[in-house]
């Protein structure tokens, strides 16, 4: 079932009445009722929002992300549940458990998958990738070449071409850095439910190691899926004039993210659903009975 993803831009009130999220509007003096089981991700960007101690609960047990913003409106941190799953202690121990090899390998496909998924966004559009395609084929394990950091170099010259001169890609740089942010964090909050609902420990990353990310494996699974993110902003960026300002309307078109159509196992699926099947194929492949990570192919 495809979740909701809820944004919360205004004072208000969230609790729950059976088995529904209420959401009371203090200066309109009226509420509205969402069936909690229909949500997946929420956002929280307004300072003047309080929930009750009973809805968190009821989140959580539902494996609901739950999303805060800064001062800026952009996402800064995230609530998810820690028994996201019926065998989740014994999940842990077989990730925990991974050798450096088994790493390296699964590193090794994410960079090869990722690396494709920006060639084809870029051949899409008619740009050069013969280079691109021979580096994801040269990808070893543990991409000890760094064709990634090459492969990413090559990409965002390219991307934005026709529209902006001299792009650079950085989470402080200029527009349209404010879109790709925003629909970053939102598609990690997908690949983090996901991980929990897999019973994966989402801050345990194959590569991503940083003892400050709490998040490591998410920022992980999550690489091959970004072009998908990528697509969505060129697309806004070909038809809006102004998106230096991430204005309401902007982020209504970033939240779709979750529902965007991605290929994966030859079928079509919402990104919410096929984030499901990396991380559960993820999981397969901590217990050795399977090789391969199931990623998207754009």
């Amino acid at each position: 079932m495809i979740k909701r993803t809820l944004l919360f831009s205004n004072p208000a009130h969230l609790s729950v009445r059976k088995q529904q999220m209420v959401v009371s509007y203090p200066e309109e003096k009226k509420e509205a009722a969402v069936p909690i089981e229909d949500v997946g991700i929420i956002i929280l960007e307004h300072r003047q929002i309080t929930l009750s101690h009973a809805l968190i609960s009821h989140l959580l047990g539902n494996n609901i992300a739950l999303v805060t913003c800064d001062s800026h409106h952009l996402p800064q941190g995230m609530m998810l549940n820690l028994n996201g799953h019926s065998e989740q202690q014994e999940h842990f121990r077989t990730q925990i458990a991974a050798t450096e090899a088994m790493k390296g390998r699964f590193w090794q496909q994410t960079i090869k998958a990722k690396i494709r998924n920006q060639a084809a966004l870029l051949s899409a559009n008619g740009l050069e990738v013969e280079n691109m395609e021979r580096w994801a084929r040269k990808t070893a394990s543990a991409d000890p070449d760094n064709f990634e950091a090459r492969a990413a170099a090559w990409y965002w010259q390219k991307l934005f071409v026709d529209f902006i001169k001299n792009f650079k890609r950085g989470r402080f740089e200029g527009e349209p850095n404010n879109l790709l942010n925003y629909g970053y964090a939102i598609l990690r909050s997908v690949i983090a439910r996901s991980l929990a609902g897999s019973g994966l420990l989402p801050s345990f990353g194959y590569h991503h190691r940083n003892k400050y990310n709490a998040y490591c494996l998410a920022d992980d699974v999550m690489e091959p899926y970004r072009p998908y993110v990528d697509q969505l902003v060129l697309e806004i960026v070909r038809s809006e004039s102004d998106y230096g300002t991430l204005t309401t309307e902007l982020k209504k078109k970033l939240l779709q993210v979750p529902v965007l159509d991605v290929k994966i196992g030859g079928q079509t699926s919402p990104l919410m659903l096929a984030a499901q099947q990396t991380t559960g194929s993820l999981y397969k492949c901590y217990e050795k009975t399977q090789k391969t990570i199931r990623f998207p192919e754009l």
